[in-house]
């Protein structure tokens, strides 16, 4: 029964550049919690609402296994998730045959359109190769989801599973935070700006103590959701623009060394010897350039920290760097957060659902998304490699 309640579907694209803007620019600009900033209760009042999402309770809300929210639908993505589960050490190789698998199936598909052109069979072949198509779509989003859970469950940090199975008298705590773990992903720079992202969107503070910590909060779900959201787009745009940075700087020293000034362009493809940290998973075979987009790089001036570099971009880079590659990971995304937030039914968040939780269980949320979107174009880098993913 939806009790009057009416759902709402979110914009990625609306979070895009309003989330990075508004990080990098404001520190004053945050999301409005119901009863904001954040009512206040005594520790007692506190612990009796307490409702903790563990591996320990007894609801079916479990950090254990792969049990997150979205459940692959493919038969690459369960046999994928049997594996991360029971072979953790042979996962890199059947994730490659899996790619290489698809990538053949779907040239084969097409192959048999070429070659029908014309011919009275040319309608019956297209058509094939669209059902191929979008089945290989299907299943290397999967596979880009399990190489998520992979980078997740090599920190020994699960994803959050589904809200809806966490909720107790519409009160949510997640216990263990994991709050260092998630954090040690990033380099002291990134830090920085994700602790000021945290600021921004939730109004924490870095020194804060316990009780404002798990003091009782309400916030509405929808809402929650586009935190959520706008994060993940957040991490994704950080791991793309420290690695712009990163490179930036290497390839200014080198020049430098060899009395190179002016100007030049370069290709991240080209860039690859200069260090494996431009290798996600570190387990990527084959020489396919990726698509960052070509880098500027002006010589000869002050090495600048990352968060002055990012301010510098224009609206066409910032562009580029957070809006995601492929319409795998735009699609991922989307799922992945209706899994998360959505009704059990109908998969869309109620716009009215109002929940009581802490701003220790927000930061949390807020860190695996800024994450899942840091190692989701991981993901994407290493499906490129071996399967041509379609451009966003």
């Amino acid at each position: 029964m939806d009790c009057g309640l009416s759902y709402s579907k979110i914009s990625l694209h609306q979070s895009l550049l309003f989330t990075v803007k508004t990080t990098l620019l404001s520190s004053s600009t945050r999301f409005t919690f119901k009863n904001s900033p954040f009512t206040s209760s005594s520790v007692g009042s506190r612990r009796s609402l307490f409702v903790v999402a563990s591996g320990n309770s007894s609801s079916k809300c479990e950090f254990s296994g792969l049990n997150a929210p979205l459940v692959p639908t493919t038969p690459t993505g369960r046999l994928l998730s049997t594996v991360l589960l029971n072979d953790r050490n042979n996962f890199h190789v059947v994730v490659q045959k899996q790619l290489e698998q698809l990538a053949y199936d779907r040239d084969e598909a097409l192959a048999r359109i070429n070659l029908s052109f014309g011919s009275d069979e040319a309608f019956l072949h297209r058509r094939i190769a669209e059902v191929k198509e979008l089945e290989c779509q299907a299943s290397v989003e999967d596979i880009m989801y399990i190489l998520i859970s992979y980078k997740f469950s090599g920190m020994r940090v699960h994803l959050v599973p589904k809200l809806s199975k966490c909720m107790y008298n519409d009160r949510l705590e997640i216990w263990p935070c994991r709050d260092w773990e998630l954090e040690s992903i990033h380099s002291c720079e990134v830090l920085e700006m994700v602790r000021e992202h945290l600021t921004t969107v939730l109004g924490w503070k870095e020194k804060s103590n316990v009780t404002d910590n798990w003091a009782p909060t309400k916030v509405r779900k929808l809402q929650l959701c586009r935190v959520y959201a706008a994060s993940v787009l957040f991490g994704y745009f950080l791991k793309s623009a420290s690695l712009r940075h990163h490179l930036e700087q290497k390839v200014d020293h080198i020049n430098r060394d060899l009395g190179i000034a002016g100007s030049s362009q370069l290709l991240l493809s080209e860039l690859r010897s200069l260090g494996s940290e431009t290798v996600p998973f570190s387990h990527i075979s084959g020489t396919r350039s990726t698509s960052v987009g070509r880098i500027p790089l002006v010589r000869e001036k002050k090495q600048e920290k990352l968060k002055y570099y990012v301010m510098s971009f224009d609206a066409e880079t910032l562009q580029m760097c957070a809006k995601p590659k492929s319409k795998e990971a735009l699609n991922l995304i989307e799922k992945h957060i209706y899994a998360l937030f959505g009704d059990e039914k109908t998969g869309l968040i109620a716009s009215g659902e109002v929940i009581s939780t802490s701003l220790a269980s927000l930061k949390r949320i807020v860190l695996e998304a800024i994450a899942f979107g840091s190692f989701l174009w991981d993901a994407e880098e290493y499906i490129r490699t071996v399967y041509q993913l379609k451009d966003n």
